[in-house]
């Protein structure tokens, strides 16, 4: 694998995102992880898995100036297999850690929100879902998977304002659940992951399908409407006028 790697210790798999300064997500990426989590989906060594990234971002969200390049078409293929991606991982039968090394935006936060259980370094990284400000909207499945992490009401004053959030104060809105500092952050995420793979599987597989999967199923069937919606609204001219001013520095 171009952009993921993975090792695997004491039954935690390690799933790394490297690409670039800032790991945004492109289809090659989405693709990645999607095979990675399938692999270990069904590896009997397996009993926990870690999210994480290289460097000083988790993710950074989509990678902006590439979509520019792309039709409406092959943006909405990319979107439903991102979709895809993280409806899989907040229904994954294993239990799954993002361990939040850095700076945690947009769609890097949607794929933190369907994840078990999310650690954030301390110090200067910043986690949000601010996609209202460069005039994007979010998906149908984000929403839910938001609510169910935040409630309704912090949910709407995290998308509403798309402000960035300190650890200190992802953690007040129940963003994340716990943080650490550097020096300590992989080891802290490790012994929640060692947790996690020291429980009952089938068990915990059961329990999490019951918590999760009445709202996978609400999310699942608004999910193509709502790209549509977030398509539209990508390719307006308000919102490629803010689109345009991103840019990634590799």
């Amino acid at each position: 694998m171009e952009f993921v790697s993975v090792s695997i210790e004491n039954g935690v798999a390690e799933v790394v995102l490297h690409r670039g300064k800032v790991n945004a997500l492109n289809e090659s990426v989405v693709e990645e992880l999607k095979g990675c989590f399938q692999e270990l989906e069904v590896d009997p060594e397996t009993r926990a898995v870690i999210l994480t990234a290289a460097g000083r971002f988790f993710s950074f969200g989509f990678d902006i100036p590439e979509f520019r390049n792309h039709t409406p078409e092959a943006f909405t293929r990319y979107l439903t297999k991102f979709a895809d991606l993280y409806t899989y991982l907040f229904v994954y039968p294993k239990p799954v850690v993002a361990a939040l090394n850095g700076h945690t935006i947009a769609g890097g936060a949607m794929l933190a929100t369907a994840c078990d259980h999310r650690i954030m370094i301390d110090g200067k990284a910043k986690i949000s879902l601010n996609e209202i400000s460069f005039g994007s909207s979010v998906f149908a499945g984000a929403v839910e998977m938001l609510k169910a992490c935040v409630g309704h009401a912090n949910a709407e004053t995290i998308l509403l304002s798309g402000e960035m959030y300190s650890a200190d104060d992802a953690l007040k809105l129940g963003l994340i659940h716990q943080k650490a500092p550097e020096q300590t952050f992989r080891e802290e995420a490790m012994r929640v992951a060692q947790k996690f793979a020291k429980t009952d599987q089938q068990a915990f597989r059961s329990i999490k399908f019951l918590l999760r999967k009445p709202i996978a199923e609400r999310m699942v069937p608004r999910e193509a409407a709502s790209i549509k919606e977030f398509v539209d609204i990508w390719y307006s001219e308000s919102t490629r006028s803010q689109t345009e001013r991103i840019t990634i520095h590799s």
